[in-house]
């Protein structure tokens, strides 16, 4: 309901649906002249067939109904997190090999859902896969949220201290990479989008939830250590009839615990990205 008047306050037509409603994609589709599939099941963690669904199974309906609707152009909404390997990420280029499985079931959900957008460009419908880093911004429902619980709750560490490098990218940066990748970019082609220079994690963050007063506190725990309790809790998980969540997840560990920094020359030189909106603003 919110994301239908948030559509429609900005003047656009609302087509109900569901990423994996072929019909209902391919009605909103039509007269369209291109699309940006921006849908995914983004938690750290839940029933890797529920992954799989929306975020592969999702992503191959949105192909199909673009063809059959005869969109011109696609972009799809990606992530660096279809890069997690286990090592840091240190001003990746979209050249960057991608690792044959992607440690986490939202990353490698991911990982199979960029390989299917991009063998599906062809010269009847050009796709595009753009890559945000750590999104944020007024009206974020994904990362705010989770921060300011972990916080009350007394749970929020730093992993590895906080000290690492990080890309970021603003809600209203990344939209306005995704509208000249939809406009001008080439199909086939990968696009990193940050705010421009890395800064550190733990000051961005503990900046970010100061505009909330929300203070995170000095504790940490060591990489190491955090990976390896991951490691453990996700094991005990997937084997024991334990009900909700895992404490600390794989993927939690390595996109915040060390650096994960991209590169975003390309979009600045093919597409004429900018990232408008600084960081200090």
């Amino acid at each position: 309901v919110k994301a239908e008047r948030a559509v429609r306050s900005a003047g656009a037509k609302v087509v109900r649906g569901d990423v994996s409603d072929l019909a209902a994609m391919t009605e909103g589709m039509r007269g369209c002249d291109a699309v940006v599939h921006s849908a995914a099941l983004a938690d750290d963690w839940g029933d890797p067939a529920n992954f799989h669904a929306v975020n592969v199974e999702g992503t191959k309906t949105v192909i199909q109904a673009a063809r059959d609707a005869g969109v011109p152009r696609l972009t799809h909404v990606s992530t660096e997190a279809v890069l997690l390997d286990g090592n840091p990420l240190h001003l990746v280029t979209e050249d960057a090999p991608v690792p044959e499985r992607a440690i986490g079931l939202y990353p490698e959900s991911k990982r199979q859902a960029e390989v299917l957008a991009l063998a599906a460009s062809s010269p009847e419908l050009a796709v595009m896969v753009v890559r945000p880093r750590l999104i944020w911004g007024h009206g974020d429902t994904t990362l705010m949220p989770v921060l300011r619980v972990m916080v009350a709750e007394g749970r929020f560490r730093w992993v590895g201290g906080g000290r690492h490098l990080t890309s970021t990218c603003h809600v209203r940066n990344c939209c306005e990479g995704l509208l000249l990748a939809t406009r001008v970019g080439k199909g086939g082609a990968i696009y990193h989008l940050t705010d421009g220079d890395p800064l550190e994690f733990r000051t961005f963050l503990t900046q970010l939830l100061g505009t909330q007063g929300v203070v995170p506190g000095k504790g940490g725990v060591p990489l190491g250590l955090a990976r390896a309790a991951a490691w453990t809790a996700e094991a005990l998980w997937g084997v024991l009839p334990l009900s909700g969540a895992p404490p600390i997840t794989r993927t939690a560990v390595l996109l915040s615990g060390q650096e994960m920094t991209l590169s975003d020359t390309k979009a600045r030189r093919e597409l004429g990205y900018q990232g408008l909106v600084s960081l200090a603003e």
